[in-house]
């Protein structure tokens, strides 16, 4: 099984890093987003990516 490294999430505890490889996004602040606090930067992020996704398909 070969997963696509575009969609996932990766936690790296160490470095204190999350990288969201479906938007291209890495933040520095794990345990915010562990704890709930750091969510609506990706969640945001992952909207914003979807609607400018919609507008090239729609034209």
């Amino acid at each position: 099984m070969v997963i696509d490294q575009k969609e996932f999430v990766l936690y790296n505890f160490p470095q204190g890093r999350v990288t969201d490889h479906r938007i291209n996004l890495t933040l520095h602040k794990i345990e915010k987003i562990i704890e709930g606090e750091g969510l609506n930067e990706i969640i945001d992020n992952l909207i914003l990516k979807d609607r400018m996704e919609k507008l090239e398909e729609n034209g």
